[in-house]
């Protein structure tokens, strides 16, 4: 499965962003998908996942309330869009898929098994 995520770049604080990630895969309705993302020094941290199917969606504590994760299957196509965004999210933003479970929303990064290549973020003052 090849994953390629766009929509990244610079925005002021209080902005908003849009990301985008396609997956070759044909059988992309049938499992998690999810974002990450990392800064220099830290550890990739979860944002956002939803399950096969459109059915449920988690988002992680630290962007709860202000980024959205969906999906589009007749795009083979998830989104995560970004409001309110801060200077601390600024990060390269991973796409991931979770092609052989579980079938929830997972949020260890090691439930995924296929990446994309990441997008950078980066929310100024």
């Amino acid at each position: 499965v090849q994953l390629v995520e766009s929509g990244g770049g610079l925005v002021q604080a209080g902005g908003s962003l849009r990301l985008s990630c396609t997956a070759s895969d044909r059988t992309f309705s049938a499992y998690a998908m999810g974002w990450f993302r990392q800064s220099p020094g830290k550890e990739r941290e979860f944002v956002a996942a939803v399950r096969p199917n459109r059915i449920g969606s988690k988002t992680g504590d630290s962007v709860k309330g202000r980024f959205t994760i969906s999906r589009d299957e007749d795009k083979n196509t998830i989104h995560l869009q970004m409001n309110s965004l801060k200077p601390e999210d600024t990060a390269v933003y991973y796409c991931a898929a979770a092609t052989r479970g579980p079938w929830n929303t997972p949020v260890p990064a090691f439930e995924y098994n296929y990446w994309g290549q990441g997008t950078q973020v980066t929310v100024s003052l």
